[in-house]
């Protein structure tokens, strides 16, 4: 597919107005994406585990104005969590730009915009991907009441589509399991412009496995993530970072299908400490983990070693630690947390997920 093949081309049935619902979860990289193109085009695949309780809700009503708008702006009122949220108002501003020509139907109408997380609010989980997934979700659902026949599967193609262009990891918070977005030699139908099922067979071990997310420090990042993928320009180890990611997807292919967790814990414990060696290798340089996250890093290797339990550790870009485990394990990794790991989270908080089905419609009671 390539980016006009999502652009309209047949007459639009005439709708007025109304109200669409959609939740879209968070998703957590195994391999990470850490540099990007333009248009939110990835400089190197990536796979996630999609998330299952840490999501967002979006409703978003819509009606039909008498003129389309002829100025730069977007008819659109946005409210997070009941109240007006004015200063998240310029992204989801860019956001409809970035989609227009594929969406050329958004300034006919008005549009109002109730958004609410799952998890606390500034609680230091990125809420960007089930956030911006969950609009462009709704997006969708509209671009469907005009092309009431679009197949099913192109819905869930343009939505991680759209979602992309609002926030790159997004993409990969439609659709359930293991996604991946990138293209990669290895992996069919893996693409650029959206993300895509992971196609291939998936032991039964990693479709229950246990995500809790240790808050170490729920502040605001000191440098964001979009300016941290910038950073990869012109990066002395840029190109090699890219390389890696991509062998390591490899490298996934036989460990996803066979269940090896010594291996899987390998690859995926390396690929967070190579996203912030690439932090700390920029120019400028920075530092995102906190003296906590390294404490509570050397407590799981320390507890794997004495233990003999297969849990492991991933990183987003910030200081919060994702600590992951199969289901069976689950007990024992809680205790664990419970008496050795809460010290080290901001306020003793932690959020339990596990992997889950991706984004859902929901039913809109009047």
């Amino acid at each position: 597919m390539v980016n006009q093949d999502f652009v309209p081309k047949q007459k639009a049935q005439e709708i007025e107005n109304g109200e669409v619902s959609w939740q879209a979860p968070s998703n957590i990289a195994l391999v990470k994406y850490w540099g990007k193109k333009e248009n939110q085009i990835p400089a190197n695949p990536s796979i996630s585990f999609t998330l299952n309780d840490c999501r967002t809700t979006t409703r978003l009503s819509y009606s039909k104005k008498e003129s389309p708008s002829d100025s730069g702006n977007f008819d659109f009122s946005f409210y997070f969590e009941g109240k007006p949220k004015e200063d998240f108002k310029p992204k989801i501003q860019s956001f409809f730009e970035r989609i227009q020509q594929y969406c050329p139907y958004l300034k006919d109408f008005s549009f109002e915009i109730h958004s609410e997380n799952s998890f606390p609010h500034s609680s230091g989980i990125a809420s960007s991907a089930s956030g911006m997934s969950a609009l462009a979700l709704c997006v969708m659902e509209i671009e469907k009441k005009m092309y009431p026949d679009m197949n099913p599967d192109f819905f869930n193609q343009k939505a991680s589509f759209l979602a992309r262009l609002g926030s790159g990891s997004a993409c990969r918070s439609i659709d359930g399991g293991l996604v991946v977005w990138g293209e990669h030699e290895k992996i069919e139908n893996s693409s650029d412009l959206f993300g895509v099922s992971y196609p291939y067979e998936v032991h039964d071990i990693f479709k229950t496995y246990r995500d809790t997310i240790l808050l170490v420090d729920k502040g605001e990042k000191q440098v964001s993530s979009s300016v941290g993928h910038g950073l990869m320009h012109g990066h002395p180890f840029a190109e090699s970072r890219f390389e890696q990611a991509h062998k390591n997807l490899q490298r996934l292919i036989p460990v996803l299908k066979n269940g090896n967790l010594e291996e899987f814990i390998k690859i995926v414990e390396s690929e967070a400490l190579s996203l912030h060696a690439m932090m700390m290798s920029s120019e400028p340089y920075f530092i995102l983990m906190k003296p906590n996250t390294l404490e509570i890093i050397n407590k799981i290797w320390s507890f794997r070693e004495e233990m003999k339990v297969p849990v492991c550790f991933t990183l987003d870009a910030g200081a919060n630690v994702h600590v992951l485990y199969p289901q069976d394990y689950e007990s024992k990794v809680l205790e664990f947390i419970n008496n050795e790991l809460v010290a080290y989270c901001q306020n003793e908080q932690y959020i339990c997920d596990r992997v889950g089905k991706g984004a859902r419609q929901l039913t809109i009671k009047n």
